[in-house]
């Protein structure tokens, strides 16, 4: 019978504002912009609690009223702010663009090295603490690339989850903008060790020959990730390994297949089409079905399909976070009315 008892996550990563343009406007063209709180570990935390499990964010935000505004905004996620600590001014910040017909959405980053996650001195947080009180956490390259500093902060909490018995969850997430030229050969090094930590683990076949500069001999991207995902696992004794192929129809219309890759097989789910209203946060909606279900104890085929529709769901959401229950995720895999590819 499925472990129905919640599981303690934390996510590490920065808050970032959001700055969204109405509409379909160009930023050019726009006199307001929106605003909101997101981020990676926001993301996760977020969806996890919706989850029924009991999600916490370790960051630090600015002593100032735009971090209280910020970690008002958590609550309100359901999202535990005890592993908060708060330093500095700033926050990083992006602008949002939604894309319509032929073109693409776009998302423009501020400077970002100067926010309070980004300058957290080397005692910011209490690692053995934070391991002591949960069961898994949650790591992003994306907060990997930002600089040595934080790198370090994942790296010893991601081992004190590790001595303490906990899982490390580990998504390779990796973004070119972030590690700028040359980011491949910068990152590898990085997401070595962080894969040696790592028990479950969010990548695709293009991390691991772009990044891990691993060979395939293989044509297409499901052929390459049965080739290079069994080998990614033996070499660093990784559990599961989860991802999806996303083929774009058009900037309004995508079509989905995740896989996960666990006990030496290989799982996908039905290719999913579907509207996209927005797609930024749709992939650590994934993660969090993949999540959930190695902690319900799903089977890998249930776990897949159910990552899989929560991504889907995702895609019709407002913002970043993700915002649908499990019931809900459920119903998606089992009503008639999605576009199901076979």
């Amino acid at each position: 019978m499925p472990d129905q008892t919640p599981k303690k996550i934390a996510a590490f990563g920065e808050v970032m504002m959001r700055l969204t343009v109405p509409g379909v406007e160009r930023l050019s063209q726009a006199s307001r912009l929106d605003y909101s709180f997101s981020g990676t570990g926001v993301n996760v935390s977020s969806q996890l609690a919706r989850f029924g499990h009991e999600a916490y964010l370790v960051s630090r935000l600015p002593d100032n009223p735009l971090g209280e505004a910020a970690e008002a905004h958590l609550r309100k996620l359901g999202i535990g702010t005890a592993y908060l600590v708060r330093g500095g001014n700033y926050l990083g910040m992006y602008f949002f663009e939604k894309g319509f017909g032929a073109r693409p959405g776009r998302v423009t980053y501020t400077e970002r090295l100067g926010s309070s996650f980004n300058t957290a001195p080397e005692d910011a947080y209490p690692y053995a603490d934070i391991a002591n009180g949960i069961d898994a956490v949650h790591l992003c390259g994306i907060a990997l690339a930002m600089n040595d500093g934080v790198r370090r902060h994942m790296k010893a909490l991601a081992a004190a989850v590790k001595a303490a018995g906990g899982l490390v969850i580990f998504d390779c997430n990796y973004r070119p903008a972030h590690w700028g030229g040359g980011g491949h050969g910068k990152a590898k090094p990085h997401y070595e060790e962080m894969l040696q930590l790592a028990d479950i683990v969010m990548m695709n076949e293009k991390d691991a020959m772009l990044t891990l500069n691993m060979k395939s001999g293989k044509a297409g991207r499901r052929e390459q990730a049965e080739e290079l995902i069994p080998q990614v696992a033996k070499q660093y004794n990784i559990s599961v390994i989860a991802g999806t192929h996303r083929t774009i129809v058009d900037s309004q219309t995508h079509s989905l297949q995740g896989f996960m890759y666990k006990r030496d097989s290989f799982y996908y789910s039905e290719p999913l089409t579907f509207a996209v209203h927005d797609r930024i946060g749709a992939g650590d909606a994934y993660t969090c079905g993949i999540l959930h279900g190695e902690f319900r104890g799903f089977p890998p085929e249930r776990t897949v399909r159910f990552a899989a529709a929560s991504s889907m769901l995702a895609h019709t959401i407002e913002g970043d976070t993700p915002m649908a229950a499990e019931q809900e995720v459920m119903r998606a895999m089992e009503e008639s009315g999605i576009d199901v590819e076979r």
